[in-house]
């Protein structure tokens, strides 16, 4: 077990020996840990990591990935690898101060679960657990699951102490009561108590590996405090905290350097690998490269140099200032001093002036009060007589005011008020009744006229022929529905068959795409001719009548060809009649007596309007389209310049338009027939439910015509009893109401007669304070006169002052008061002039408030001018010996102050040459921090790919502000090519090579920082910034660099980055937490190999799945 001091005095001795040992120098233990590497790490309520140990493998590339509910986010990535920071004594937790920081790492429960604040509670405090290992392994001792050595290497690890646990004293420690820590020996585990109070750091350490093991997270909890408490005390009686972590620990080595989220680190540091290397400006580079090699602390120091040679030329400014001010003070001193002497004179001057008033006041006022004594008896007399008189008058008043009649009075008006509120309430419900039995009675006449209606039916059965018909009125209502739509539809029909002249043939020719109009529409006949066109053939004396000569046409041979074509047709007029009779449903001239021997104008003559109706002019031209596109419409006839043409093609048989006509008329008929049918029956259902409702009205109103007679009939037997409660009051109110009227007489009476005394009593009583009126002010004007003040203030008698008054000069003995305040007044002013010559002189204070006090008024510079008078006394007084003494000590001060400006500048101008000689060491050790920097950032990028790199650092002045820190500018250069010249980084390249000299500068700068021993290189959101093509590459060059230089790297994976870091990485540890409920991760996934076998077996009792 590693020594630890206990208060400095310690005992030592044998098993044999108890003898004490005292006054030996307690070596300090520091480097406890040494040369070892971290191999295992374990947190205890550290956010929401588990507690299971997670193994390391030293010098190598770990990377660190998490499964959070959505995406890798939420297992606690950079809590895990922010926690091995605080355990490796990175400064960016500022253990010097205390480190904080670190108790926010601690278990939240309202930030680990979205309902953790109410079924978990958050942690005050924690542990980071550590186990470190040599990098050999040589020596290491095995334990078991209990922190006990195993069986085959219980003596691997030498007992350093005697028996009864007291430490030895040997001479192979140098003569020191404790040895210095072995640290080349065996693994030593080091805990961390992490604590939400101050301390918030605290250490202790064991031999051998001590981790917590049980089978769940709760119990491993519970294991960690047990732990803790049974490890001894690093320090005694207390334990190691924060700020001597890193001495303690690690020797002040630096042992881990880190680029940390914002969330978790407590010091802004510039990460190279967070953004495009060309994007950061030199300043910043040199902050990162600060931050990685220790530089900070030293800039730092630098600054605090500066400060102390600002703040001593300060002072050494403030000096020289000081001794000129003295030195114009002490010459106006002087001159101040002759002023008092002089002002000592006057003020005695005002003291005997104020003294003459103060005598002649005393004087007057005593011949005052004299003539005011007379005055006073005679007020007092008067007085006297006028209370007599109002004792008199007060006996009379007191008895007629006994207060029997005022009883009486009350109890009459009480009695009477309320026989007169039980009468206006009996009134109220009288009326609040008959109103109520007025209503009922007005509802009785509507509700039998109602009731009629039932004709004998009860409320259920009116109900039942009510609903049987309301459904016979739907079924009318849909049957007149039906009806409607068929009248809609007929209508139509009929509207269809009478559509204008040749409305069918011009819809078939637009249809077809040619031009053509009515024959009627484009002539303009003449009204006897359109007539003789419609009348009947067998009235007509010729065929030719039939087709009139028309006044215009569009064509001037239309009416030859109309002429000619119609007597062609004469001699087939039989098949025309037969195709006509197809189309039109009857056959042309079968009706004629001559049977049709008519010619073509009696076949069609039989015919609505044709051909007059069923004729269209077309072009020439269109005269076979048009021919086609009227094939399904026989009897159409087609007029053009070419000639008539009828379209006789029949070839289906169709209804006459005179026929279908009369058809649709017929239909419209017998649909409007049922629609009135239906309509009647309608009207009929809704008179026989309008009857059915009020026969249910009737029912109804009889049930309630019966309810309201019977609640007439109790409010008839409420009125009979109001109405006899009301006579029976009556008497009794007018009986109280005279009573009470003849006691309010008799006591009106008496209270006019009271008034009558009381008008006396206030005259006397007038009289009585006009008396001590007087009196009172005749008493006020003796005592506005003091005397009893005035003799205290001139510290005598009366008959003395007077003796005084007449031992004055004659000159001075009339003066009146007024005239000795003046002249005191003035030589008081003078005596201050002289004293305080400047306005803004120093005054002292109880003077300053006294001054103060006096200004405003005559009376108020009266009444504090011997108080005055006293304090500039007492300050002259006080000033006599003050201006000796001033004279000794001005020749003494200038010296001691030309001493102190000597002084000053001297420790300016030595802390100057100190920050000097401090800047330029610092400048040295800068420069060959960066020199190595630069060196193995050479190594790397030619062992690497590259052709080489450099940094360039010009040393920057130092800052004129002592409070600005001092900065420095460091510019990456590369060669891209053999041979070629170095170029900044700043210059336009390629993504991917920015992201290379990046990882190699990071590297570069860690291995600077190691001085040869190991060192752990943390890193949050690996490759973030890294192009995917070059991912892979970046890990493994953190690998190789890590195996080659022995630096253990740890870096905190994105999704994106996992892919490329698992197959280049010598160690993966995957943190798990499936679900936003859990407050705890899971158990994380750890691969990884150690070729030390030694370490793993000497873990494996701790991360099995029996102990996990």
């Amino acid at each position: 077990m590693s020594p630890r001091p206990r208060d400095g005095h310690l005992s030592a001795g044998t098993n044999n020996t108890k003898e004490r040992v005292t006054g030996v120098q307690v070596s300090q233990v520091e480097n406890i840990v040494g040369d070892r590497v971290l191999i295992a790490v374990q947190a205890v309520n550290i956010s929401r990591l588990s507690t299971h140990p997670v193994p390391t493998v030293p010098g190598t590339l770990i990377v660190v990935a998490g499964a959070g509910p959505k995406d890798s986010n939420g297992a606690g990535k950079s809590s895990f690898i922010a926690s091995i920071t605080a355990l490796l004594g990175d400064e960016q937790w500022r253990f010097a101060s205390g480190a904080k920081a670190v108790s926010e790492l601690l278990f939240n429960a309202e930030l680990a679960s979205g309902a953790g604040a109410r079924q978990w509670a958050s942690a005050d405090h924690g542990y980071i657990v550590g186990v470190f290992g040599p990098p050999g392994m040589n020596g290491f001792t095995p334990q078991d699951a209990d922190g006990h050595p195993a069986a085959d290497a219980s003596q691997a690890a030498p007992d350093a102490t005697g028996g009864d646990d007291e430490p030895m004293l040997g001479e192979e420690m140098g003569g020191e009561l404790f040895e210095v820590p072995d640290t080349s020996g065996g693994a030593v585990t080091v805990w961390l108590k992490v604590n939400q109070e101050a301390p918030h750091l605290e250490i202790r350490w064991r031999e051998g590996v001590h981790l917590a093991a049980s089978p769940s997270e709760a119990e491993r909890v519970a294991k960690a405090d047990e732990i803790w408490a049974s490890l001894p005390r690093s320090a005694g009686r207390r334990d190691v905290v924060a700020r001597d972590l890193t001495k303690v620990l690690y020797g002040d080595r630096i042992r881990c350097v880190s680029f940390l989220s914002t969330s978790v680190r407590s010091k802004v540091a510039t990460n190279l690998l967070s953004q495009p290397l060309n994007e950061i400006s030199p300043e910043r580079v040199f902050e990162a490269i600060a931050a990685l090699t220790g530089l900070d602390a030293e800039l730092e120091q630098e600054r605090e140099a500066r400060r102390d040679e600002h703040a001593k030329r300060v002072r050494a400014a403030q000096a020289a200032d000081r001794l000129a001010e003295f030195e114009a003070e002490s010459k106006a001193l002087l001159a101040t001093f002759n002023r008092r002497d002089q002002a000592r004179v006057r003020l005695a001057d005002a003291l005997r002036c104020w003294r003459g008033r103060q005598a002649r006041k005393l004087a007057d006022a005593a011949a005052k009060d004299e003539a005011l004594a007379a005055d006073l008896e005679r007020h007092r007399a008067a007085g006297e007589a006028a209370g007599d008189a109002i004792a008199l008058v007060r006996a009379e008043v007191a008895t007629l005011r006994e207060d029997t009649l005022d009883r009486q009075v009350a109890g009459a008006r009480k009695e009477l008020a309320a026989l007169q509120a039980r009468a206006a309430k009996l009134d109220a419900d009288r009326a609040v009744a008959e109103n109520s039995a007025d209503e009922l009675r007005g509802m009785i006449p509507a509700l039998e006229e109602t009731r009629r209606f039932a004709d004998g039916r009860d409320v259920p059965a009116a109900e039942r022929e009510l609903g049987e018909i309301r459904l016979r009125l739907n079924e009318a209502l849909k049957a007149l529905g039906v009806a409607d739509q068929e009248v809609s539809s007929a209508q139509a029909a009929l509207d269809d068959a009478e559509g204008g002249p040749a409305a069918a043939q011009l819809n078939a020719l637009a249809a077809a795409g040619v031009d053509a109009t009515g024959l009627l529409d484009a002539l303009d006949v003449a009204e006897q001719a359109r007539d003789a066109a419609h009348t009947s053939p067998s009235a007509a004396p010729h065929p030719d009548a039939a087709h009139p000569a028309p006044a215009t046409a569009p064509h001037p041979d239309a009416a030859d060809h109309i002429q000619a074509t119609a007597h062609a047709a004469q001699s087939d007029a039989g098949e025309l009649g037969a195709a006509l009779k197809a189309r039109f449903g009857r056959k042309a001239g079968a009706d004629r007596p001559d049977g049709g021997a008519g010619g073509v104008a009696g076949v069609l003559g039989e015919l609505r309007g044709w051909p007059n109706e069923h004729a269209v002019i077309v072009d020439a031209a269109h005269m076979e389209a048009a021919a086609a596109a009227l094939a399904g419409l026989p009897g159409s006839v087609l007029v053009s310049a070419a000639g008539v043409s009828v379209v006789g093609a029949f070839d289906g048989v169709a209804t006459g338009r005179e026929a279908r006509i009369k058809a649709a008329e017929q239909r419209l008929h017998r649909a409007k027939d049922v629609q009135e049918a239906a309509a009647q029956a309608v009207h009929d259902g809704e008179e026989a439910v309008a009857e059915a409702q009020r026969r249910l009205e009737g029912a109804r109103a009889g049930v309630r015509l019966a309810e309201l007679e019977a609640k007439l009939g109790e409010r008839r037997a409420r009125l009979g009893e109001l109405n006899a409660a009301i006579e029976e009051l009556t008497p009794k109110v007018a009986e109280a109401e005279r009573q009470a009227g003849t006691l309010d007489f008799r006591a009106r009476t008496r209270d006019m007669e009271i008034e009558r005394l009381e008008g006396r009593r206030q005259r006397h009583e007038t009289e009585r304070a006009q008396a001590r009126e007087q009196e009172a002010r005749v008493v006020a004007e003796r005592e506005a006169l003091k005397l009893d003040a005035l003799a205290a203030d001139w510290g005598g008698t009366v008959e003395a002052a007077r003796e005084w008054l007449a031992a004055l000069p004659e000159e001075e003995r009339p003066r009146a008061a007024e005239e000795w305040w003046r002249v005191a007044e003035r030589h008081f002013d003078q005596a201050l002039r002289d004293t305080f010559p400047e306005e803004d002189a120093e005054i002292p204070e109880e003077l300053r408030f006294l001054l103060n006090e006096r200004g405003g008024s005559t009376a108020r510079e009266q009444a504090t001018f011997a108080a005055v008078c006293g304090a500039l006394a007492s300050y002259l007084r006080g000033q006599e010996e003050y201006e000796r003494h001033q004279r000794r000590q001005i020749e003494a001060q200038v010296g001691s102050r030309q001493r102190d400006l000597a002084a000053a500048a001297r420790g300016a101008e030595e802390a100057a040459q100190s920050t000097a000689v401090h800047r330029a060491a610092l400048t040295a050790a800068i420069k060959a921090r960066l020199t190595r920097v630069a060196e193995e950032f050479e190594k790397l990028d030619t062992s690497y790919g590259g052709y080489g790199a450099t940094l360039e650092f010009p040393v920057p002045p130092a800052p004129a502000d002592p409070e600005q820190r001092w900065q420095w500018r460091v510019t990456p250069k590369w060669r891209r090519g053999e041979g070629q010249g170095f170029v900044p980084y700043n210059r336009r390249a390629n993504t991917a090579l920015m992201d290379e000299k990046a990882v190699k500068l990071v590297c570069a700068a860690a291995i600077a920082s190691s001085g040869g021993g190991h060192l752990c290189l943390v890193l949050d959101e690996l490759g973030r910034n890294l192009g995917k093509e070059h991912r892979r590459e970046a890990v493994s060059l953190f690998r190789r660099v890590g195996e080659t230089y022995g630096i253990t790297v740890i870096g905190a994976l994105q999704d994106d980055m996992e892919p490329y870091a698992i197959d280049a990485c010598g160690q993966y540890i995957k943190l798990r937490r499936s679900s936003d409920a859990m407050p705890y991760n899971e158990p994380p996934v750890i691969i990884g190999h150690d070729e030390h076998a030694e370490r793993v077996r000497a873990l494996a009792a701790y991360v099995d799945r029996g102990a996990a």
